[in-house]
């Protein structure tokens, strides 16, 4: 169940209040049967902060301050499906139980809130077995725990070791696991799972052409180097419950002439509507340093347009979205149904409250803040 047309939003029933105004932003939206309390949403970021693919404390009151600071759905990072698909030694993982059990506790006190809580399903392919940012650039050192990379077709990423072309058995096999982190998501108690198809990583690796140089059924043409992410969506929509909505993150364009491109990007989206997707959190880039990337106020809204115009799906626009009349406008103007916010929120996990307070909306502060005079 989804509605193009948000409904007026209603009062705040107790907590702090404001005078009410009218805003598409502060409306809930409803996908399947999960209703979210807006349309502020966290974007996943890494931490680079997990042990063995566990998430400790550093992921729950970083998770946790986002969903006191009023965000209506909140993501977590790029979650690896399989120990070699994490993009360094320091992600998160739902390849195995403990970890799920690890997750548990955090995305308790993310609903505790009122926030739903998301992950990102993720395998990094050639851009995996890297050093955390703070690290240093380039691949991890086998002797200090890093691993050989697959990929679709044995391309480098720049700067990287060069991948080991992924067999058919192993392509389904990467399919298995994204469906078993998946079960393991449901079980950890996350209202919302997203597969990662964007920023360089594997799946988008299958769709662009700069990539996936393969001639077997998941290469060549369209239909080929979609295939594996169709796969992956079917695998997950599988073992996902009915009721929880199902996103895909798309790079919308690698930037780069003879690349993935938006009118692709609209073709897959309009795709996977038959495949149970029901958002298509709209990126760009990542896919090789040498992207030409035309950086702006809300440059990718354009492509969350595009996307939802063209296929009918719900759409997440993400991309230096900082202004909460900014935020307001990309909702209402039908831009997109969502904006998902990363650095903004790193600065101010208070954002959505303070957006709303800012757009003259009644939310509900946490009772633990009432004293703040808000």
């Amino acid at each position: 169940m989804y509605s193009r047309s948000p409904p007026e939003p209603e009062s705040a029933a107790g907590g702090h209040r404001l005078s009410v105004r009218m805003s598409h932003l502060f409306a809930p939206l409803t996908l399947r049967g999960l209703t979210v309390r807006n349309r502020v949403w966290v974007s996943p970021m890494c931490m680079y902060s997990a042990e063995d693919g566990l998430p400790g404390d550093w992921h729950l009151v970083h998770l946790g301050a986002r969903a006191t600071g009023g965000a209506g759905l909140v993501i977590a990072e790029a979650t690896a499906v399989t120990p070699e698909g994490r993009i360094s030694p320091a992600d998160t993982g739902l390849w195995n139980d403990a970890q799920a059990s690890a997750w548990e506790r955090v995305t308790t006190f993310v609903r505790s809130q009122g926030a739903a809580a998301g992950v990102q399903l993720a395998h990094a392919g050639r851009k995996a077995s890297t050093q955390r940012p703070w690290d240093g650039r380039g691949a991890v050192d086998p002797v200090d725990g890093g691993w050989a990379t697959v990929a679709p077709s044995p391309v480098a990423f720049d700067g990287l070791p060069e991948p080991e072309e992924l067999a058919p058995d192993d392509v389904a096999g990467v399919v298995r696991a994204f469906a078993e982190a998946a079960a393991r998501a449901d079980a950890a108690g996350f209202d919302v799972a997203e597969v990662h198809a964007a920023h360089g990583y594997l799946l988008h690796q299958f769709l662009s052409p700069l990539s996936n140089h393969r001639t077997d059924a998941y290469g060549g043409g369209f239909d080929g180097r979609v295939r594996a992410v169709v796969e992956v969506v079917d695998a997950v929509r599988a073992v996902w419950p009915e009721r929880k909505p199902l996103l895909i993150r798309l790079s919308a364009t690698d930037w780069i002439e003879g690349g993935w491109d938006v009118e692709q990007t609209v073709e897959l989206s309009r795709l996977l509507v038959g495949h149970g997707v029901d958002l298509v959190d709209v990126s760009s880039g990542g896919l090789a340093p040498h992207q030409a990337i035309e950086v702006g106020p809300g440059y990718q809204v354009p492509f969350a347009r595009a996307v939802r115009e063209g296929s009918g799906l719900p759409t997440a626009a993400v991309g230096l979205i900082t202004e909460p009349e900014q935020a307001e406008q990309v909702v209402s103007e039908g831009s997109a149904d969502a904006v998902l916010l990363a650095r903004a929120v790193l600065r101010d996990p208070m954002w959505p409250l303070r957006a709303a307070h800012a757009l003259g909306v009644a939310v509900e502060w946490p009772r633990q803040y009432a004293r703040t005079g808000f």
